[in-house]
Order: structure tokens, then sequence, then C-alpha cells
């Protein structure tokens, strides 16, 4: 009887961590890529459809964070048990299913439910927690961090490329097609699902998923993690629904809104690949506060200066550098300190913070600019989260639970 090819995929995925790594980030690429590039349909939409402003679209990017979020723990939970791949296969035709039913709508409600709901579903199966969950079970400790910036870094090469070509297919054709051909693309997951099948065993402690829950939520350094995150998501959220809108609003060319996403996108591969191998030299938690610095230091320069097309660049770049190298420095200490047995559960718990951190960056951005004609007042909450999160990181203690608990016998691992 011969073997199913999916099958066969996944065991040769199982027997070769380079084939997980490799589909992981080109997973992470699609998923993530052409998530962060929705901003630049702001305009084109809010411009077609008299009942959506930028509240309203703005509160449909800020629920899809949320959705994302909140389900991001669910399907990490699903995947440790059994397996990414069916996972990822099934948050693939949610993803395009909801950007053509985003696309074919008329309404405030239809809009929101496909490009809110639908894809922020899509989105909690085929990203960080679920694919680096695999990643991470798959690769030797001393190569781990470098392993997830690898397969983050999916994220960072997804938002350089997909910026040009989502402005090429809104150009081309109208901003409804434009969801059309995003939703063919986000199809090729499923292709990619396979390699992901499985559910590697990690080594560790027997331990149920409860227990591991309540072990971490008691921890002070992952709590510590999840707020920090909320901040990440908050900045991100922000800056990647309405920098388009607001260099606009100063009357800078058009043009500059899709070139500052993909300059983001761009250094965000550096800066990704950066963040994941310094994060297995040097401690993670204090590379994660100096990226948090660095943001609310550009952001409050980026303001103070007068308003041009080489200030936002360089602006864009500095964000760039910092953008998504959170993710492997994040999920490498949730795996230096918790192990691998619930990685991707732990992880989608930490995301689902970054997530209504994001939910409220895009609403309330949106929300400041209609009810006060400016987005000054997100701004500055951005530079204030930003020194708040990076003081946060400093507390975390990095050392693994077992090691812990036989310095300091007795005692509850409290961080």
């Amino acid at each position: 009887m011969q073997m199913p090819k999916a099958t066969v995929a996944a065991l040769h995925a199982a027997r070769n961590p380079r084939l997980v790594l490799i589909a992981g980030s080109l997973i992470v690429l699609v998923a993530v890529g052409m998530r962060h590039a929705f901003g630049l349909f702001l305009n084109p939409i809010t411009q077609d459809m008299p009942s959506i402003n930028r509240e309203v679209f703005g509160f449909a990017i800020a629920l899809q964070n949320l959705i994302w979020g909140i389900a991001q723990p669910v399907a990490g939970m699903i995947a440790d048990r059994f397996g990414s791949g069916r996972v990822i296969f099934i948050g693939g035709v949610l993803y395009a299913a909801g950007l053509v039913y985003a696309a074919a709508s008329t309404t405030y409600l239809g809009f929101t439910l496909g490009l809110g709901v639908f894809v922020g579903l899509g989105l909690s199966a085929t990203t960080y927690a679920v694919v680096l969950g695999a990643v991470g079970r798959g690769s030797p400790p001393k190569r781990r961090t470098t392993a997830l910036g690898i397969a983050s870094l999916g994220g960072s090469i997804g938002v350089f490329l997909s910026v040009p070509v989502t402005v090429s297919l809104i150009d081309m054709m109208s901003w409804p097609m434009a969801f059309v051909s995003l939703a063919l693309i986000a199809l090729t997951v499923c292709l990619l699902a396979p390699l992901l099948a499985g559910r590697p065993e990690a080594d560790g402690p027997e331990q149920s998923m409860g227990a591991a829950l309540s072990e971490a939520l008691g921890h002070r350094g992952y709590v510590l993690l999840v707020l920090g995150f909320f901040v990440c998501g908050f900045q991100l959220g922000f800056i990647g629904t309405h920098l388009p809108a607001y260099l606009l609003d100063r009357h800078l060319d058009v043009w500059l809104g899709g070139a500052a996403l993909a300059v983001i996108g761009a250094a965000n591969i550096v800066g990704t690949i950066a963040c994941g191998a310094l994060g297995d030299r040097f401690s993670k938690k204090k590379i994660l506060a100096a990226l948090y610095f660095i943001r609310a230091a550009s952001v409050a320069v980026y303001l103070a200066l007068p308003p041009s097309a080489p200030s936002t660049l360089i602006f864009a770049a500095v964000i760039g550098l910092t953008w998504l190298g959170t993710v492997p420095l994040t999920s490498g200490i949730v795996a230096q300190i918790f192990g691998l047995r619930y990685l991707a559960t732990l992880v989608g718990v930490v995301f689902f913070m970054h997530q209504v951190g994001g939910f409220l960056g895009a609403w309330l951005g949106g929300l400041a600019f209609e009810q006060t004609g400016s987005y000054d007042v997100i701004w500055w909450s951005v530079i204030a989260l930003g020194i708040i999160a990076g003081l946060l990181h400093w507390p975390i203690d990095e050392r693994p639970i077992a090691v812990r608990n036989r310095l300091r016998p007795g005692l509850y691992p409290s961080g």
C-alpha cells in the first residue's frame, strides 16, 4: 500500500530541519507579507466606498489584529497536539476566503467580516506561533534563535516584496480585483503545509498543557514579555496601517507611502537576521529593550523634523531594523525558559497580546484622526509606550525553569 504524498512529505520534513525551515519561512513570507500591505488599500477603498472612512477601515484592520491574537493561542494548542500542517492548510483557505469576501462585499459589515474576521483567523493559523513552534522543535539549541530569526525573516522579505506587488495590482486593476489576486497568492501556503505536518516530540518532563500555561502565567518574566509584545503590536499596528495616509496629510507625494513600507521591509530583512544571530550570543532581553528604546527615539526625532521624503525614508529604515526583530528574540526567550513541548501554545499567548496592541494601534489611529483631524496623540503614545516596553524587559530572568528550580528549591518560579 502506497503512503499518501502528504505523509511522505511530512516524514521527509521531519528528517530534514532545513526543509522545515524553508517551508516555514515561505509560509510566513506570504501570510505576514500580504498583511503588512493592507494599509495601501486605505485611500482607494475610502474613496470608492462612501460608507467606509478611515475609522471604519482602521477598525477592520484592528479587528483583524484582535481575531488574529485571540485565535493564535488556540491554533498553537492544536498545532502542539496534532501538528502544524493541518492548521496551516485550513488557515490558508480562510485567509483567501476572507480577501475574496471583502472584495465582493458592498457593505461595511461584509467588508469587516471578510478583512477583519476571516483574514484574522487565517493569519492566526499561518504565522508565528504555529510556524515557529515547528521550526523551534526542529532546530538544535545553539542555533535555535538563529533558526527562529530566519523563519521570521520570511515576514520581513514578505513585507518588502508585497508592497511593490500590491501597488502594481492596485494600479493595474480595481482594488477588489487586487484583493482577489492576493487571495490566490494566499492559497500557496496550502501547498507548503504538508512539509510542516507531524508533531515531533520535544525533550523535557511530562506536563499537561494546562500545567504549562499555569506555570508560564505565574512567571514574572513571561508576563513582562507579554506586556512588552503588546507595545510592539500597538506600534506596528498604527504605523503599518496609517503611515501612508499620514504622509498624504503632510502633503508629501503619493509614492512615498509605498516606498516607506518597502524600505521598512528591506531594513527588516537585515534587522531580523541580526537580531536572530545576536540572540544566540547575547542576552535576548537586553537586545529587546534596546529595540524598543530605538523605536521611541526614532519616532521622536522624525516628528521633530520638517516632513520630507528623505527624513521619511530614513525613519522607515530605522523602524524597519527593529520591526520584526522582536519575534525571534521573544520566541527565543520563551523556548529558553520553558522548553519546546508547548512552544506554539506559549508563543501564541504572547502573540495574543501583540495583536490586542495591534487592534488598538490601528483602530485608535483612525479614531483619533476622525475626532481631532490629526495623528499626533497616537504618535506620542508610540514614543511613551516604547520607553515603557524597554524598561519592562530589564527584570526578566532568562534562565530555564529547570535550572532555577535546582538553584531555588521549594520556591515557585516567579521570574
